[in-house]
């Protein structure tokens, strides 16, 4: 059961039904996440204005997909692994076998791999990254725009997973347990 109940886009008013109706234009539906979101426009607000800036980032849809996996796993966020696990797979094209793989902090692709990894220490340590896992970063190529737009996601798939699991927000995507 919800926390914090939904608002349907026809009963919406305001800054929340402004939000609501660009969530609808953009993406063709509204999910369940922005809906109890627009219970706070400046939340919902704030959250389409990072998804915008963080997908004009460096890192591609396929591995940002993943780090939004292995984030959602790290945090216990039901919604968001079902969420980007289809997304993953349908729209980014990621194979579902490296879509489990990142639930792990894993790739076959050693650059996504150190992606992840990197995500995963940030997140575990409040940003207190050892010196072994950037010099493994860097070992696979990755770079400082690359770190900085790890941080961006962060940021983004911290405040999903902790508005999802705070609210129980009742998941709309093909369920993936944790």
């Amino acid at each position: 059961m919800t926390t914090i109940a939904p608002i349907e886009p026809e009963n919406a008013t305001g800054k929340a039904a402004e939000l609501l109706g660009d969530v609808k234009k953009s993406l063709g539906l509204v999910p369940t996440m922005t809906k109890v979101m627009a219970n706070s426009p400046a939340l919902l607000k704030s959250y389409l204005a990072l998804n915008g800036a963080v997908a004009t980032g460096v890192l591609p849809a396929a591995v940002r997909e993943r780090l939004a996996i292995t984030t959602a796993q790290l945090n216990g966020c039901e919604y968001c692994l079902s969420a980007h696990t289809y997304i993953g797979e349908n729209i980014a094209k990621v194979s579902p076998d490296e879509l489990s793989k990142a639930r792990g902090a894993e790739s076959e692709d050693s650059h996504v791999q150190a992606l992840l990894q990197l995500s995963n220490e940030i997140a575990s340590n409040a940003g207190d990254v050892s010196d072994e896992t950037i010099a493994a970063a860097r070992a696979a190529g990755v770079t400082d725009a690359e770190i900085g737009d790890v941080v961006a996601n962060l940021a983004l798939n911290i405040l999903t997973n902790y508005f999802n699991v705070l609210a129980s927000v009742e998941n709309d995507w093909p369920v993936v347990t944790l």
